[in-house]
């Protein structure tokens, strides 16, 4: 089984900056794909960014040019710039790969961006 351990996220006034963080333990998969999802509450869970272990990156249109998601070896980071007050939302990350079943995720950590 994979575990993963996010860290970082809190408080922070719009137009500032915050890191998260996620690392994956455990039976990892060398072919994989580790990304993020948020949740604003109301909302359902929306994609943010993912990264392949083939060096692909993907980002959500809402945060292209903001939000860069980097890997190192089974740790993946999301530095977040220009943060808007409609980035609030519940963090999630995410493990994927082509065994069946594995589609995991972290418990989730929270971001606030308000003045």
């Amino acid at each position: 089984q994979v575990q993963l351990v996010e860290s970082g996220g809190g408080s922070v006034q719009p137009g500032g900056s915050l890191r998260l963080s996620c690392t994956a333990s455990g039976s990892i998969f060398g072919d994989n794909v580790m990304g993020w999802y948020r949740q604003a509450p109301g909302k359902q869970r929306e994609f943010v960014a993912r990264i392949y272990t083939s060096g692909g990156i993907r980002y959500d249109d809402s945060v292209k040019g903001r939000f860069t998601i980097s890997s190192d070896l089974n740790t993946i980071s999301l530095q977040m710039n220009r943060l808007k007050p409609e980035d609030t939302a519940v963090y999630y990350c995410n493990y994927w790969d082509r065994r069946p079943g594995v589609d995991l995720w972290g418990h989730g950590t929270l971001v606030t961006v308000s003045s």
